[in-house]
Protein backbone atom coordinates (compact mmCIF):
# COMPACT_ATOMS: atom_id res chain seq x y z
CA UNK A 1 0.00 0.00 0.00
CA UNK A 2 1.17 3.26 -0.40
CA UNK A 3 3.09 5.00 2.22
CA UNK A 4 2.25 8.05 4.26
CA UNK A 5 4.15 10.23 2.23
CA UNK A 6 1.96 10.06 -0.53
CA UNK A 7 0.30 13.38 1.24
CA UNK A 8 3.04 15.53 0.13
CA UNK A 9 2.26 14.74 -3.34
CA UNK A 10 0.59 17.05 -5.46
CA UNK A 11 -3.46 15.78 -5.02
CA UNK A 12 -3.30 16.47 -8.71
CA UNK A 13 -2.30 13.16 -9.13
CA UNK A 14 -4.43 10.61 -9.01
CA UNK A 15 -2.74 6.99 -8.33
CA UNK A 16 -4.56 4.25 -10.99
CA UNK A 17 -3.09 1.87 -8.50
CA UNK A 18 -2.21 1.48 -4.96
CA UNK A 19 1.01 -0.38 -5.30
CA UNK A 20 3.84 0.91 -3.58
CA UNK A 21 6.70 -0.38 -5.92
CA UNK A 22 9.93 -1.56 -4.72
CA UNK A 23 12.07 -3.10 -7.63
CA UNK A 24 11.76 -4.23 -11.47
CA UNK A 25 12.71 -6.79 -13.14
CA UNK A 26 11.42 -7.65 -16.81
CA UNK A 27 7.52 -7.96 -16.97
CA UNK A 28 7.28 -7.79 -13.05
CA UNK A 29 6.79 -5.31 -10.42
CA UNK A 30 7.76 -6.51 -6.65
CA UNK A 31 6.14 -4.13 -4.46
CA UNK A 32 7.28 -3.31 -0.60
CA UNK A 33 5.59 -6.29 0.91
CA UNK A 34 7.39 -8.90 -1.70
CA UNK A 35 4.00 -9.20 -3.77
CA UNK A 36 4.56 -9.99 -7.39
CA UNK A 37 3.02 -8.02 -10.19
CA UNK A 38 2.32 -9.36 -13.69
CA UNK A 39 2.88 -5.26 -15.09
CA UNK A 40 1.46 -4.63 -18.34
CA UNK A 41 1.60 -0.47 -17.59
CA UNK A 42 4.78 -0.47 -18.61
CA UNK A 43 5.33 2.61 -17.53
CA UNK A 44 2.41 4.12 -20.00
CA UNK A 45 5.09 2.00 -22.85
CA UNK A 46 7.96 3.34 -21.21
CA UNK A 47 9.83 0.53 -20.31
CA UNK A 48 10.26 -1.48 -23.55
CA UNK A 49 13.15 -3.84 -22.70
CA UNK A 50 11.53 -4.90 -19.34
CA UNK A 51 12.28 -3.56 -16.04
CA UNK A 52 15.90 -3.26 -15.24
CA UNK A 53 17.10 -4.89 -18.42
CA UNK A 54 20.61 -5.83 -17.79
CA UNK A 55 22.53 -4.41 -20.72
CA UNK A 56 20.49 -0.89 -19.76
CA UNK A 57 21.46 -0.94 -16.68
CA UNK A 58 25.29 -1.96 -17.44
CA UNK A 59 24.89 1.02 -19.83
CA UNK A 60 23.78 3.62 -17.82
CA UNK A 61 26.18 2.77 -14.84
CA UNK A 62 29.05 2.84 -16.87
CA UNK A 63 28.33 6.24 -18.08
CA UNK A 64 26.90 7.58 -14.61
CA UNK A 65 30.73 7.16 -13.51
CA UNK A 66 31.82 9.33 -16.45
CA UNK A 67 29.76 12.42 -17.13
CA UNK A 68 25.82 12.78 -16.06
CA UNK A 69 25.54 15.71 -18.00
CA UNK A 70 26.49 17.69 -20.54
CA UNK A 71 24.31 20.58 -21.79
CA UNK A 72 24.38 19.29 -25.78
CA UNK A 73 24.59 22.89 -27.31
CA UNK A 74 27.19 23.78 -25.15
CA UNK A 75 29.20 20.49 -25.50
CA UNK A 76 28.98 17.65 -27.79
CA UNK A 77 29.07 14.21 -26.29
CA UNK A 78 29.55 10.34 -28.06
CA UNK A 79 26.42 8.79 -27.18
CA UNK A 80 24.44 11.54 -28.54
CA UNK A 81 26.25 11.46 -31.48
CA UNK A 82 25.62 7.95 -32.05
CA UNK A 83 22.12 7.66 -30.92
CA UNK A 84 21.59 10.63 -33.31
CA UNK A 85 23.29 8.11 -36.12
CA UNK A 86 21.31 4.88 -35.04
CA UNK A 87 18.04 6.64 -34.97
CA UNK A 88 18.79 8.11 -38.74
CA UNK A 89 18.76 4.43 -39.87
CA UNK A 90 15.42 3.85 -38.21
CA UNK A 91 13.70 6.74 -39.71
CA UNK A 92 11.26 6.63 -42.45
CA UNK A 93 12.10 8.29 -46.02
CA UNK A 94 14.89 10.98 -45.74
CA UNK A 95 14.62 12.05 -42.40
CA UNK A 96 18.35 12.40 -41.09
CA UNK A 97 18.09 15.17 -38.47
CA UNK A 98 17.12 15.28 -35.16
CA UNK A 99 16.41 17.62 -31.98
CA UNK A 100 16.32 15.62 -28.28
CA UNK A 101 14.31 16.74 -25.50
CA UNK A 102 12.94 15.23 -22.48
CA UNK A 103 9.54 14.56 -22.70
CA UNK A 104 6.66 14.06 -25.24
CA UNK A 105 5.05 16.66 -25.42
CA UNK A 106 8.13 19.08 -25.83
CA UNK A 107 8.77 17.06 -29.09
CA UNK A 108 5.50 17.51 -30.10
CA UNK A 109 5.57 21.24 -29.69
CA UNK A 110 8.93 21.02 -31.51
CA UNK A 111 7.09 19.62 -34.40
CA UNK A 112 4.47 22.27 -34.68
CA UNK A 113 7.01 24.80 -34.41
CA UNK A 114 9.20 23.39 -37.30
CA UNK A 115 5.71 22.78 -39.52
CA UNK A 116 5.05 26.76 -39.13
CA UNK A 117 9.05 27.86 -39.42
CA UNK A 118 9.15 25.59 -42.69
CA UNK A 119 6.37 26.25 -44.01
CA UNK A 120 5.90 29.84 -43.39
CA UNK A 121 1.97 29.15 -42.49
CA UNK A 122 0.11 29.29 -38.94
CA UNK A 123 -2.39 26.59 -39.10
CA UNK A 124 -1.49 23.05 -37.36
CA UNK A 125 -4.66 20.23 -38.72
CA UNK A 126 -4.85 17.53 -35.67
CA UNK A 127 -7.12 14.58 -35.65
CA UNK A 128 -10.53 14.23 -33.01
CA UNK A 129 -9.34 11.96 -29.66
CA UNK A 130 -5.70 12.41 -30.65
CA UNK A 131 -2.82 13.38 -27.54
CA UNK A 132 -0.04 15.25 -27.47
CA UNK A 133 0.81 16.63 -24.68
CA UNK A 134 -0.05 18.88 -21.41
CA UNK A 135 2.34 21.84 -22.45
CA UNK A 136 0.02 24.68 -23.36
CA UNK A 137 1.20 24.16 -27.34
CA UNK A 138 0.47 20.01 -27.07
CA UNK A 139 -2.30 20.75 -25.29
CA UNK A 140 -3.83 22.85 -27.66
CA UNK A 141 -3.60 20.08 -29.87
CA UNK A 142 -5.33 17.95 -27.56
CA UNK A 143 -8.33 16.62 -28.14
CA UNK A 144 -8.25 12.94 -26.19
CA UNK A 145 -10.23 14.58 -23.79
CA UNK A 146 -11.05 18.17 -21.82
CA UNK A 147 -9.02 17.07 -18.89
CA UNK A 148 -5.37 18.57 -19.88
CA UNK A 149 -7.53 21.79 -21.14
CA UNK A 150 -10.34 22.65 -18.19
CA UNK A 151 -9.53 25.69 -17.17
CA UNK A 152 -6.91 26.35 -19.62
CA UNK A 153 -9.15 28.67 -21.67
CA UNK A 154 -8.19 30.10 -24.15
CA UNK A 155 -5.98 28.22 -25.64
CA UNK A 156 -3.28 28.54 -28.28
CA UNK A 157 -4.97 29.20 -31.87
CA UNK A 158 -4.34 28.29 -35.08
CA UNK A 159 -5.29 24.43 -34.35
CA UNK A 160 -7.73 22.92 -36.62
CA UNK A 161 -9.60 19.36 -35.35
CA UNK A 162 -11.06 16.90 -38.12
CA UNK A 163 -12.33 13.82 -37.49
CA UNK A 164 -10.49 10.40 -36.75
CA UNK A 165 -11.86 7.57 -38.71
CA UNK A 166 -13.06 5.99 -34.64
CA UNK A 167 -15.42 3.39 -36.82
CA UNK A 168 -16.72 1.82 -33.58
CA UNK A 169 -17.51 4.92 -32.01
CA UNK A 170 -19.68 5.99 -35.47
CA UNK A 171 -20.61 2.66 -35.36
CA UNK A 172 -20.07 2.54 -39.20
CA UNK A 173 -18.04 0.27 -40.79
CA UNK A 174 -14.23 1.35 -41.78
CA UNK A 175 -15.00 2.60 -45.32
CA UNK A 176 -17.50 4.60 -43.99
CA UNK A 177 -15.88 5.99 -41.31
CA UNK A 178 -13.11 6.29 -43.84
CA UNK A 179 -15.19 8.31 -46.59
CA UNK A 180 -16.84 10.64 -43.76
CA UNK A 181 -13.46 11.62 -42.66
CA UNK A 182 -11.83 12.82 -45.65
CA UNK A 183 -14.58 14.08 -47.29
CA UNK A 184 -14.75 16.58 -43.89
CA UNK A 185 -11.03 17.03 -43.99
CA UNK A 186 -11.59 18.22 -47.11
CA UNK A 187 -14.21 20.46 -46.35
CA UNK A 188 -12.05 21.99 -43.23
CA UNK A 189 -9.45 22.96 -45.92
CA UNK A 190 -12.37 24.83 -47.74
CA UNK A 191 -14.18 26.46 -45.18
CA UNK A 192 -11.93 26.08 -41.45
CA UNK A 193 -8.25 26.57 -42.69
CA UNK A 194 -6.85 27.42 -46.62
CA UNK A 195 -4.29 25.15 -47.73
CA UNK A 196 -2.30 28.61 -48.32
CA UNK A 197 -2.55 28.85 -44.43
CA UNK A 198 -2.51 25.24 -42.82
CA UNK A 199 1.26 24.19 -42.21
CA UNK A 200 1.11 20.64 -41.97
CA UNK A 201 -1.09 17.62 -39.89
CA UNK A 202 0.33 15.88 -37.00
CA UNK A 203 -1.40 12.66 -36.08
CA UNK A 204 -1.19 9.48 -34.36
CA UNK A 205 -1.13 6.32 -36.68
CA UNK A 206 -2.90 4.90 -33.50
CA UNK A 207 -4.50 6.70 -30.94
CA UNK A 208 -3.05 6.31 -27.41
CA UNK A 209 -5.01 8.47 -24.81
CA UNK A 210 -8.14 8.78 -26.97
CA UNK A 211 -9.11 4.76 -27.07
CA UNK A 212 -6.01 2.98 -28.88
CA UNK A 213 -8.02 3.56 -32.20
CA UNK A 214 -6.25 2.43 -34.51
CA UNK A 215 -6.09 4.45 -38.09
CA UNK A 216 -6.24 2.81 -41.76
CA UNK A 217 -3.93 3.26 -44.61
CA UNK A 218 -6.83 4.72 -46.95
CA UNK A 219 -7.22 7.22 -44.30
CA UNK A 220 -3.31 7.58 -44.09
CA UNK A 221 -2.33 7.53 -47.46
CA UNK A 222 -5.21 9.98 -48.34
CA UNK A 223 -3.49 12.68 -46.18
CA UNK A 224 -0.12 12.21 -47.68
CA UNK A 225 -1.83 12.58 -50.51
CA UNK A 226 -3.29 15.89 -49.47
CA UNK A 227 -0.19 17.38 -47.76
CA UNK A 228 1.54 16.57 -51.13
CA UNK A 229 -0.65 18.34 -53.34
CA UNK A 230 -0.83 21.58 -51.08
CA UNK A 231 3.00 21.60 -49.67
CA UNK A 232 1.57 20.58 -45.95
CA UNK A 233 3.95 18.49 -43.65
CA UNK A 234 2.77 15.23 -42.07
CA UNK A 235 3.79 14.71 -38.92
CA UNK A 236 3.60 11.10 -37.10
CA UNK A 237 2.89 11.43 -33.66
CA UNK A 238 5.23 7.77 -32.37
CA UNK A 239 5.23 8.69 -28.66
CA UNK A 240 3.29 5.67 -27.61
CA UNK A 241 2.43 3.25 -30.55
CA UNK A 242 6.22 3.52 -32.27
CA UNK A 243 9.34 2.12 -31.06
CA UNK A 244 8.43 -1.75 -32.05
CA UNK A 245 5.56 -1.52 -29.93
CA UNK A 246 2.87 -2.37 -32.50
CA UNK A 247 5.00 -5.52 -34.46
CA UNK A 248 6.98 -3.04 -36.87
CA UNK A 249 9.54 -0.19 -35.54
CA UNK A 250 6.79 2.78 -36.32
CA UNK A 251 3.31 2.53 -36.51
CA UNK A 252 2.54 4.47 -39.37
CA UNK A 253 4.50 1.60 -41.66
CA UNK A 254 1.50 -0.32 -41.37
CA UNK A 255 -0.24 2.35 -43.59
CA UNK A 256 2.61 2.87 -46.09
CA UNK A 257 3.24 6.30 -45.75
CA UNK A 258 6.14 8.40 -45.03
CA UNK A 259 5.81 11.20 -42.71
CA UNK A 260 7.77 14.27 -43.04
CA UNK A 261 8.25 14.84 -39.43
CA UNK A 262 8.25 11.90 -36.91
CA UNK A 263 7.73 12.68 -32.88
CA UNK A 264 9.07 9.64 -30.54
CA UNK A 265 9.53 9.20 -26.77
CA UNK A 266 8.51 6.51 -24.08
CA UNK A 267 10.21 3.62 -25.39
CA UNK A 268 12.89 5.06 -26.66
CA UNK A 269 15.33 4.90 -23.13
CA UNK A 270 14.09 2.01 -21.34
CA UNK A 271 12.84 4.78 -18.68
CA UNK A 272 14.98 7.23 -18.73
CA UNK A 273 13.89 10.52 -19.71
CA UNK A 274 14.22 11.51 -23.53
CA UNK A 275 12.13 12.23 -26.43
CA UNK A 276 12.86 13.40 -30.11
CA UNK A 277 11.70 15.13 -33.26
CA UNK A 278 13.16 13.79 -36.38
CA UNK A 279 12.91 15.50 -40.13
CA UNK A 280 14.74 16.04 -43.28
CA UNK A 281 17.85 18.50 -42.88
CA UNK A 282 16.47 20.47 -45.64
CA UNK A 283 13.31 20.72 -43.80
CA UNK A 284 15.09 21.11 -39.72
CA UNK A 285 17.36 23.74 -41.19
CA UNK A 286 14.19 25.86 -41.86
CA UNK A 287 13.50 26.30 -38.17
CA UNK A 288 14.09 29.97 -36.23
CA UNK A 289 17.49 30.35 -34.22
CA UNK A 290 16.56 29.69 -30.68
CA UNK A 291 13.78 27.31 -32.20
CA UNK A 292 15.29 24.15 -30.62
CA UNK A 293 16.91 23.71 -27.41
CA UNK A 294 16.50 22.41 -23.66
CA UNK A 295 18.68 21.82 -20.68
CA UNK A 296 18.19 18.88 -19.93
CA UNK A 297 17.11 17.13 -23.82
CA UNK A 298 19.94 14.54 -25.06
CA UNK A 299 21.34 13.92 -21.58
CA UNK A 300 23.91 12.02 -21.58
CA UNK A 301 22.93 9.24 -19.41
CA UNK A 302 19.95 8.76 -20.93
CA UNK A 303 21.22 8.81 -24.35
CA UNK A 304 23.57 5.90 -23.27
CA UNK A 305 20.60 4.18 -22.11
CA UNK A 306 18.67 4.47 -25.48
CA UNK A 307 21.59 2.79 -27.66
CA UNK A 308 21.58 -0.06 -25.29
CA UNK A 309 17.85 -0.14 -25.74
CA UNK A 310 18.67 -0.49 -29.64
CA UNK A 311 20.88 -3.10 -28.40
CA UNK A 312 18.16 -5.05 -27.14
CA UNK A 313 15.40 -4.29 -29.60
CA UNK A 314 17.69 -5.64 -32.23
CA UNK A 315 19.55 -8.74 -30.87
CA UNK A 316 16.61 -9.98 -28.72
CA UNK A 317 14.08 -9.36 -32.17
CA UNK A 318 11.44 -7.55 -29.89
CA UNK A 319 9.99 -6.08 -32.95
CA UNK A 320 9.07 -9.35 -34.02
CA UNK A 321 8.14 -10.60 -30.68
CA UNK A 322 5.65 -7.70 -29.78
CA UNK A 323 4.04 -8.72 -33.30
CA UNK A 324 3.70 -12.57 -32.49
CA UNK A 325 3.11 -11.69 -28.80
CA UNK A 326 0.61 -8.55 -30.04
CA UNK A 327 -1.19 -11.30 -32.18
CA UNK A 328 -1.87 -14.12 -29.63
CA UNK A 329 -2.64 -10.94 -27.15
CA UNK A 330 -5.48 -9.84 -29.31
CA UNK A 331 -6.71 -13.09 -30.39
CA UNK A 332 -7.55 -14.35 -26.92
CA UNK A 333 -9.15 -10.91 -26.41
CA UNK A 334 -11.64 -11.49 -29.30
CA UNK A 335 -12.44 -14.94 -27.57
CA UNK A 336 -13.31 -13.61 -24.21
CA UNK A 337 -14.85 -10.51 -25.84
CA UNK A 338 -17.29 -13.28 -27.75
CA UNK A 339 -18.56 -14.87 -24.46
CA UNK A 340 -19.64 -10.92 -23.24
CA UNK A 341 -21.85 -8.46 -24.02
CA UNK A 342 -19.92 -5.58 -21.75
CA UNK A 343 -16.84 -5.51 -24.30
CA UNK A 344 -17.77 -3.70 -27.43
CA UNK A 345 -14.42 -3.37 -29.05
CA UNK A 346 -11.12 -5.47 -29.36
CA UNK A 347 -8.78 -3.40 -30.69
CA UNK A 348 -4.96 -1.95 -31.69
CA UNK A 349 -1.88 -3.69 -33.37
CA UNK A 350 1.10 -5.58 -31.94
CA UNK A 351 1.44 -4.82 -28.06
CA UNK A 352 -0.96 -2.12 -28.01
CA UNK A 353 -4.39 -3.72 -27.74
CA UNK A 354 -7.31 -1.93 -26.26
CA UNK A 355 -10.88 -3.57 -24.95
CA UNK A 356 -13.46 -1.21 -25.30
CA UNK A 357 -16.40 -1.57 -22.62
CA UNK A 358 -20.17 -0.26 -22.95
CA UNK A 359 -23.25 -0.75 -21.51
CA UNK A 360 -26.74 -0.04 -23.50
CA UNK A 361 -24.44 1.27 -26.43
CA UNK A 362 -22.74 4.04 -24.07
CA UNK A 363 -18.79 3.91 -22.86
CA UNK A 364 -18.82 1.89 -19.57
CA UNK A 365 -15.92 3.96 -17.58
CA UNK A 366 -17.02 2.11 -14.07
CA UNK A 367 -16.55 -1.48 -15.09
CA UNK A 368 -13.80 -0.95 -16.58
CA UNK A 369 -12.16 0.40 -13.48
CA UNK A 370 -14.15 -2.41 -11.63
CA UNK A 371 -12.24 -4.57 -13.92
CA UNK A 372 -8.88 -3.02 -13.72
CA UNK A 373 -9.31 -3.30 -10.20
CA UNK A 374 -9.77 -6.54 -9.37
CA UNK A 375 -7.11 -7.12 -11.85
CA UNK A 376 -4.97 -5.52 -9.57
CA UNK A 377 -5.60 -7.47 -6.71
CA UNK A 378 -4.71 -10.86 -8.37
CA UNK A 379 -1.35 -10.02 -9.86
CA UNK A 380 -1.84 -8.07 -12.95
CA UNK A 381 -1.44 -4.02 -13.52
CA UNK A 382 -3.40 -2.61 -16.35
CA UNK A 383 -4.27 1.28 -17.04
CA UNK A 384 -7.69 2.89 -18.89
CA UNK A 385 -7.89 5.40 -21.39
CA UNK A 386 -10.35 6.88 -23.70
CA UNK A 387 -12.75 9.79 -22.88
CA UNK A 388 -14.55 7.80 -20.61
CA UNK A 389 -11.70 5.76 -19.55
CA UNK A 390 -13.96 2.57 -20.79
CA UNK A 391 -10.86 1.06 -22.59
CA UNK A 392 -7.98 -1.10 -20.30
CA UNK A 393 -5.55 -0.75 -22.55
CA UNK A 394 -2.47 -3.58 -22.64
CA UNK A 395 1.02 -2.31 -22.73
CA UNK A 396 3.47 -5.35 -21.87
CA UNK A 397 7.05 -4.54 -22.27
CA UNK A 398 8.57 -6.04 -25.69
CA UNK A 399 10.14 -8.77 -23.52
CA UNK A 400 6.54 -10.39 -22.79
CA UNK A 401 6.01 -14.44 -22.97
CA UNK A 402 3.23 -16.09 -24.48
CA UNK A 403 3.15 -17.44 -20.90
CA UNK A 404 2.72 -14.31 -19.56
CA UNK A 405 0.71 -12.99 -22.43
CA UNK A 406 -1.38 -15.94 -21.14
CA UNK A 407 -1.36 -15.45 -17.78
CA UNK A 408 -2.51 -11.73 -17.64
CA UNK A 409 -5.27 -12.57 -20.02
CA UNK A 410 -6.36 -15.14 -17.89
CA UNK A 411 -6.43 -13.15 -14.93
CA UNK A 412 -8.54 -10.41 -16.67
CA UNK A 413 -10.71 -13.08 -17.93
CA UNK A 414 -11.86 -13.36 -14.48
CA UNK A 415 -12.03 -10.11 -13.13
CA UNK A 416 -14.70 -9.54 -16.54
CA UNK A 417 -16.37 -12.33 -15.22
CA UNK A 418 -16.37 -11.31 -11.73
CA UNK A 419 -18.31 -7.90 -12.79
CA UNK A 420 -20.92 -9.25 -14.45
Amino acid sequence: MLGSNKSNLSPLLKQATDVHVDRGEGCYLFDTDGKRYLDFTAGIGVTSTGHCHPKVVAAAQEQVGKLIHGQYTTILHKPIQDLSARLADKMPGDIDSIFYASAGTEAAESAMRLMRHATGRPNIVVFHGGFHGRTMGSASMTTSGTAYTAGLQPIMGGVVVAPFPNAFRYGWSEDQATDFCLQELDYILQTISSPNDTAGMLIEPIQGEGGFVPANTRFMQGLRERCDKHGMLLGADEVQAGYGRTGKFWSHSHYDVEPDIVVTAKGLASGFPLSACAAPRKIMEKGLPGSQGGTYGGNVVACAAALATLDVIEEEGLVDNAGAQGAHLKERLEQLADKHECIGDVRGKGLMVGVEFHKDGKPDGARAEKIAKECEKHGLLLLRCGPGKQVVRFLPPLVVTREQVDEGVDIFAKAVDASS
